[in-house]
């Protein structure tokens, strides 16, 4: 772990990125190579082969450790790799607890492919921490959770659910992906292991793949190397590079990704053609104080519902010129995504429905344009689909 003396900004460019001894570059260099050599067979190198290790990776490795005030990290070829290699912690026999509002790929691993490992998947309510005495079992092995919440902006307790979490000797693994290391680090909550995706916030610039798994945890952390390594689930040395580019404006990003949802939250939570504005930075927001107390700032999400029909609240997303009708979150550019074919369309209406996520739901990763621009390009997708 980095010396805690040092502050965020500073950590994200100076850890493990000292002048290339070589020849002094100020930018790590790019390790391209699948392979490297040996000395002589007695010696093994620090690196063998970039499935294994990789100085980009390790250097990518190092900052998002120290950025989450953690230990260990494990880069990975995305998120969904290190929220499965999270779950490898458990084995068949165990059961695990997925909490109900939470990403969609999350719940299809739970759903669909879990259990075809042996692994029993039962549900808890993040935002009521005593659920988790209702659901837990003899055999309950871990939990995993996120705040806020994909798409809906929820924000649970995290203290709360590690509380109870750990009555139970549950290993609690928590997704940061929206809210990046910025705004707040669960591993200074109790949680036993961060898990993100690092195509996220992280890089920032909707150019790279990745994730990433951190730990403060030394047998934890083995589990999830040595899984990464028999799997090959490992980032290539290029994205690795593109995501250390990233981090490095990392804050300065959030700073202006929070500062432009709120403006974007407090124009739609006014709109007459908007039923509800999901922010947790609105006074409104059910959730406004728990966030106040855990996060730094409100972060670049949020979503809305439109007063009207589906078929209108799709016109909204389909007519705005600014926002970018597109999957992901967390870049430089604002999109809008429409969660029941997007990041939630394994799910089943119902299932939506049941878990806050209405037809007429849209969701917003508000960039770091001007925040006028964006405001008058949602106001004139509104009036498109009313007009």
């Amino acid at each position: 772990m980095y010396p805690v003396a040092m502050r965020f900004a500073t950590k994200a460019l100076r850890v493990g990125q000292d002048l290339d001894p070589q020849y002094m570059a100020v930018i790590p260099p790019l390790y391209q190579s699948a392979t490297f050599g040996w000395q002589d067979l007695d010696t093994t190198p620090k690196f063998d082969y970039t499935r294994c290790g990789n100085p980009n990776r390790n250097t990518l490795e190092q900052v998002i450790a120290a950025l989450e005030n953690g230990k260990h990290c494990v880069a990975f070829s995305s998120g969904m790799a290190a929220i499965v290699a999270a779950f490898s912690l458990a084995q068949a026999g165990d059961h695990i607890l997925i909490a109900g509002d939470i990403y969609g790929g999350t719940f299809r691993i739970g759903e669909k492919y879990l259990p075809k490992q042996g692994i029993q998947v039962g549900e808890f309510c993040a935002h009521n921490p005593l659920s988790i005495n209702d659901a837990v079992q003899p055999n309950t092995k871990l939990l995993i959770f996120e705040t806020p919440t994909n798409p809906n902006l929820r924000v649970s307790d995290i203290a709360a659910v590690v509380k109870i979490a750990k009555q139970h000797g549950l290993i609690v693994i928590f997704d940061n992906t929206f809210a990046s290391p910025v705004l707040q680090n669960p591993l200074d909550l109790g949680v036993d292991i961060v898990v993100h995706s690092t195509t996220k916030y992280i890089s920032g610039h909707s150019d790279v793949i990745g994730g990433a798994v951190i730990t403060n945890n030394d047998d934890y952390y083995t589990t999830v190397y040595e899984w990464n390594k028999a799997v090959g689930a490992a980032p290539s040395p290029f994205d690795c590079w593109l995501s250390l580019r990233g981090v490095k404006t990392m804050k300065c990003r959030m700073d202006v990704h929070c500062k432009n949802a709120q403006a974007v939250a407090e124009f739609l939570d006014a709109h007459p053609r908007v039923k509800t504005s999901h922010y947790p930075g609105l006074l409104t927001h059910p959730d406004h104080q728990v966030a106040r107390r855990q996060m730094r700032a409100f972060g670049g999400m949020l979503a809305f519902d439109v007063d009207g029909t589906v078929a209108q609240a799709r016109k909204v997303a389909e007519s705005t010129n600014v926002f970018l009708l597109a999957e992901s979150l967390g870049g430089v550019e604002s999109l809008i995504a429409y969660p029941p074919l997007m990041s939630h369309a394994t799910m089943t209406e119902e299932q939506r429905v049941s878990k806050g996520i209405p037809p007429t739901l849209l969701r917003l990763s508000v960039g770091i344009e001007d925040a006028e621009d964006l405001i008058e390009d949602l106001d004139q997708a509104l009036k498109a689909a009313f007009a």
